[in-house]
């Protein structure tokens, strides 16, 4: 089996990476990755990228013809990867997210590529009151982010292949990483109790969100890769995720709260309206992919967020770990002149 990761240097690459490594230890892993985000690195641990047989450099929206030739499956991962980031670049998170994907996935196709994964997000669901969400239910973007997630899928189905597609649309990611991310609900909050005592909730902690720790993520990757239409269809779109982990983000910070003795929670009672509100019912998922389901629970990724952060020199530096926002990542890539509005490399 011969594999291709594209995006694999951020957050949730390196677990993806490292689960198919162990796995399968006689499949040939590829990565594809400009390197926006290469040096975020959790101290000096060791390059992930160690693990695979071959790391290439380039842009996602320009993958040299020919180079999917050879490859059972590919996986993608490159995006701009939070609504911060998709409302400051609008126009790369179109690019990124919905057209490059849809040229990647036209591209294995020609190429004779058997499977190809998207990484989708249950973002897209928007703010859902009533009943846990299920993949028959009206999409309702509210974001940059999630509106070219849909978009995405909607190109893919439109795909005239006989490749077997799988769009994961994942809860929250969450969980330790050696490209850490703090601008995800969980882990900033486990970072805000390390760092101050205190967790400060900008909602008024009712929205609901679903999470799924990295390793998680890698488990139904690997699930994904090796996917037969009879399991689902040529083209499947499938929330990924466990449905006894939807939580309200008031119940997030209590968690984080009681792992971190000393830890106050503050709740903003009069916030407005979150953008951002879904339960997500992920029994499709259980029934179609039954030994990849997710097992790390809410503890135990809060566990691990801590003892990576307090092994780490993050505590030593907290008034500026710029490295561990991807939006400040950008940006500082920007006053340096070294990428322009669209996330193109320019130096």
């Amino acid at each position: 089996m011969r594999v291709l990761i594209a995006g694999n240097m951020g957050y949730v690459g390196p677990a993806v990476v490292k689960h198919l490594r162990t796995a399968h230890p006689d499949w040939e892993l590829h990565g594809f990755d400009s390197g926006l985000f290469a040096h975020c690195l959790l101290d000096e641990v060791p390059v992930p990228e160690r693990l695979l047989d071959d790391q290439h450099f380039g842009d996602v929206r320009q993958v040299p013809e020919g180079f999917l030739d050879g490859f059972d499956a590919v996986v993608q991962l490159a995006a701009v990867s939070n609504d911060p980031m998709g409302h400051q670049f609008e126009r790369a998170t179109a690019s990124i997210n919905r057209e490059s994907s849809a040229d990647l996935a036209s591209a294995a196709a020609r190429a004779g590529v058997r499977n190809f994964v998207f990484a989708s997000s249950c973002s897209v669901y928007g703010i859902a009151q009533g009943p846990a969400r299920t993949e028959q239910d009206q999409v309702a973007p509210e974001t940059a982010y999630a509106v070219s997630k849909v978009g995405a899928e909607e190109d893919l189905k439109a795909l005239d292949t006989e490749m077997t597609i799988t769009a994961l649309r994942f809860a929250t990611a969450c969980g330790a990483s050696p490209r850490l991310r703090l601008d995800l609900v969980l882990n900033d909050f486990v970072a805000a109790a390390l760092r101050d005592k205190k967790i400060v909730v900008l909602s008024d902690g009712t929205p609901w969100r679903p999470l799924i720790d990295v390793a998680d993520m890698a488990r139904a990757i690997d699930w994904a890769i090796t996917r037969t239409a009879d399991q689902g269809g040529r083209m499947l779109v499938v929330n990924t995720g466990a449905n006894d982990q939807n939580y309200q983000v008031r119940e997030l910070a209590e968690a984080v709260a009681a792992a971190v003795p000393g830890t106050e929670v503050s709740i903003n009672a009069d916030a407005p309206v979150d953008s951002r509100s879904y339960k997500v019912d992920f029994s499709l998922f259980e029934r179609l992919a039954p030994e990849h389901v997710p097992q790390v629970k809410l503890k135990q990724s809060i566990s691990q967020l801590v003892d990576a952060l307090q092994t780490s020199e993050v505590p030593r530096q907290w008034s500026s770990p710029q490295r561990l926002i991807r939006l400040k990542v950008l940006q500082g890539h920007m006053d340096q002149g070294r990428i322009d509005q669209d996330l193109r490399w320019t130096a």
